[in-house]
């Protein structure tokens, strides 16, 4: 069988986490690390031997290599006497829109990364039509729910010719558990809204300023990756209704510690909301949904009746229906952690197996 070659960009949370996968695969299956890079340091292998996976945290700090810019990546990449992959793992938009340089030489992509996928609909078709050009690849199923098979279910249903007519569900871990412990299906007191988001906080269960998580983009970006995939023309995530949770008073707070403090002024409306669905049997989730068949894409509150999954979620948990000819009024249900360093690795390692296998 030809050798593969990996190339590795961020080493980062789940950048850590996929190099420990990627050295427990075997020999057979884990292609040769001949490139590995963070922000300001990165290992080339200039002979295409492997890089040692795991002394890489020392390799990368005595490393002398000046720092390749993303072209200069590419050629060394295609290069490599055998055919090559990048495994990115930033959240860069520079280095998103270099895919298209990449496939267009051979060089497969496999990411977790939304921005190259939920960018301009202009970027997207680059990348599909680089990527076919070259007979390269393009995986990115931990874009959307990190390890949970989401994206290749979309992509199976529409391929084996099922008319999916509408995707609806929880696309955020944070969302998820925010709305889980604020209006729990049981009803067990739970707290203020500021209360439970300042616990989250404090638990590392939002982004460091919680109105990176508040303001709905990251749902966004998720409906606009499955939406295109659905076949819809979305040019972005913000070319749909999108509900910010961020009062308008406090778009303008300095930081995350002024706008934590003041929160709690703004409690009372989300409480009235809350029991303005409890008063009709119902939950508040914060939902996202695609209806296929009229275009519609919208992010934001939504009361769920009780019994249904979307109400019954508990913790953090993603939980992803998709509406089909095939299925009826039974939809296909996807539910588990939609978040996590090991479980985005996860999925971004499965990815990677599936170009290996391919390729060879």
């Amino acid at each position: 069988m030809s050798r593969t070659y990996l190339a590795v960009l961020g080493v980062g949370g789940v950048g850590k986490a996929f190099l420990s996968q990627l050295s427990l695969l075997p020999d057979h299956l884990r292609p040769a690390l001949i490139f590995l890079s963070r922000s300001s340091e990165n290992i080339v292998s200039k002979d295409y031997e492997p890089i040692q996976i795991l002394q890489y945290q020392s390799s990368l700090a005595s490393s002398s290599s000046p720092v390749l810019k993303l072209p200069e990546v590419a050629q060394f990449l295609s290069n490599a006497p055998g055919r090559s992959i990048v495994v990115d793992n930033t959240s860069s938009q520079d280095v998103a829109e270099a895919y298209p340089s990449f496939l267009s030489k051979g060089i497969s992509v496999v990411t977790p990364n939304k921005k190259a996928f939920s960018s301009s609909y202009s970027l997207w078709e680059d990348i599909f039509s680089a990527a076919s050009s070259t007979n390269a690849m393009v995986y990115h199923e931990s874009s959307v729910g990190a390890g949970l098979p989401v994206i290749s279910t979309l992509k199976d249903l529409v391929a084996t010719g099922d008319r999916v007519t509408r995707i609806q569900g929880v696309f955020s871990g944070t969302m998820s558990y925010l709305f889980n412990t604020f209006s729990p299906a049981d009803n067990e007191p739970s707290g203020s809204w500021s209360e439970i988001v300042a616990k989250a906080k404090e638990a590392g269960f939002t982004e460091p300023d919680p109105r990176d998580d508040l303001n709905g983009m990251d749902v966004a970006r998720k409906l606009t990756i499955l939406a295109r995939i659905a076949g819809l023309k979305v040019e972005g995530p913000t070319s749909f209704p999108v509900q910010s949770l961020i009062p308008k008073e406090l778009e303008s707070a300095s930081s995350a510690e002024e706008f934590m403090s003041k929160l709690p002024d703004h409690d009372k409306d989300m409480e009235r909301y809350k029991q303005e669905a409890k008063s009709a049997n119902k939950v508040v989730r914060y939902v996202g949904s695609i209806d296929v068949a009229s275009g519609a894409v919208k992010v934001g509150l939504q009361m769920v009746e009780l019994g249904t999954p979307m109400a019954s979620l508990r913790g953090s948990d993603n939980l992803i229906c998709f509406y089909t000819q095939r299925y009826g009024t039974n939809p296909l249900v996807i539910q588990g952690a939609g978040a996590g360093a090991e479980v985005t690795a996860m999925g971004v390692t499965a990815d990677l197996l599936k170009v290996v296998e391919r390729l060879r």
